[in-house]
């Protein structure tokens, strides 16, 4: 399994990918225009020279090599909000008080915000269903965490994620159901079609400005405030772990939650290092053997490339002291790494100590949609 970037020859495993992935999946739509533009947009983005995060999208494909399958994607926005406001509702909990009758009551409101202008955005993950397999969910997710990492200055101090909010086989969000009886006018799968085509004029004309208190709303729609679909639990534990937090800002349309952390504190940003890489060009001397540590977990390896980015999973890799992490020929060339160059990597499996230790998986492999 190869990370690269997405190419054009990937436009027509990414059109079935966004009919596959269903409404509320707003960052791939099921428009091939829109698509091809995304993917030119990512393009340019790898290859632009960049100081500060401007409106840079980083898409990436997970890759067979041996049978060319795009197996799913998954993708960065540097800096949301950039080109167009990125709402959201934010909960919050409204006091009545009156002294002289010694009253009080508090309610839960919901009011329309766009507090996340200009955070790093992860999104677009999708792990085609036929195609999962140990560690491929996990590399898809945390890759984006060692691309930011080897390229801070494209990204910004603070990292969010808006997680799928709960809707049926049939695509009918309750929370949106509820919203579209007293204010829009307008079935869900038009309303993600139009955010995730470009525009969002509607939201400003026809979503409501002013506090909603939720103790109107109906019981289905007060239920699904800030939970996510069945499919996309996996990811937002995948996430917590990482330290990603829900501090009450939800999606306009399903209510599902969004999770934030600064890119510092992103676990997998954390302990991740580099190593200085080791080709094994022929058979190892005894000598070689006995000096080389296996190290037990899988590892996630990256070269440090920017559009010509590469990452894998390793699980039979080696290290040569503390510093020298060893390959095969095969592994060097899917990373496009030389004898001597620095490779990323990142051990998939938490350990006690750190990425030489000899790791034992301590949790089951997680797979998932999105």
């Amino acid at each position: 399994m190869i990370i690269r970037p997405i190419a054009p020859s990937d436009l027509d495993t990414l059109y079935q990918i966004a009919i596959e992935s269903g409404p509320g999946f707003t960052s791939l739509m099921p428009d091939r225009d829109a698509l091809a533009r995304k993917i030119e947009h990512s393009m340019a983005s790898f290859r632009r020279a960049v100081s500060e995060p401007g409106d840079e999208h980083y898409l990436f494909v997970l890759e067979d090599e041996d049978t060319g399958d795009i197996l799913g994607t998954t993708g960065i926005e540097a800096s949301a909000g950039h080109t167009k406001p990125l709402y959201h509702f934010h909960r919050n909990t409204v006091t009545h008080h009156s002294r002289d009758l010694g009253l009080r009551r508090s309610v839960e409101t919901l009011t329309r915000c766009n507090h996340y202008s200009g955070c790093s955005e992860i999104c677009s993950l999708y792990l085609r269903p036929e195609f999962r397999r140990a560690n491929a969910g996990k590399l898809l997710s945390r890759v984006r965490f060692l691309f930011m990492a080897l390229h801070p200055e494209r990204f910004s101090d603070t990292v969010i994620a808006e997680m799928r909010g709960v809707s049926d086989a049939s695509g009918q969000s309750p929370f949106w159901n509820w919203l579209k009886a007293h204010f829009v006018d307008m079935e869900f799968a038009s309303a993600t079609s139009l955010v995730g085509s470009g525009y969002t004029d509607f939201i400003e004309e026809l979503m409501p400005a002013h506090p909603l208190y939720t103790c109107l709303m109906s019981p289905e729609a007060r239920a699904v405030i800030s939970q996510v679909h069945e499919h996309t639990r996996p990811a937002l534990h995948m996430l917590e772990a990482e330290g990603f937090r829900h501090k009450g800002l939800v999606d306009l349309f399903d209510a599902g939650p969004t999770v934030e952390c600064l890119l510092s504190e992103i676990r997998s940003v954390r302990e991740a290092r580099d190593w200085q890489v080791q080709v094994d060009t022929g058979p190892a001397s005894q000598f070689q053997k006995r000096s080389r540590e296996p190290i037990a977990t899988p590892l996630l390896i990256t070269n440090t490339g920017t559009a010509g980015f590469r990452a894998t999973v390793v699980t039979d890799a080696s290290m040569h002291g503390t510093h020298t992490l060893c390959l095969s020929p095969e592994q060097a060339r899917g990373l496009a790494l030389e004898q001597g160059g620095t490779c990323q990597a990142l051990p998939l499996t938490r350990s006690r100590h750190n990425a030489t230790a000899d790791l034992n998986p301590t949790r089951p492999e997680i797979h998932y949609a999105h």
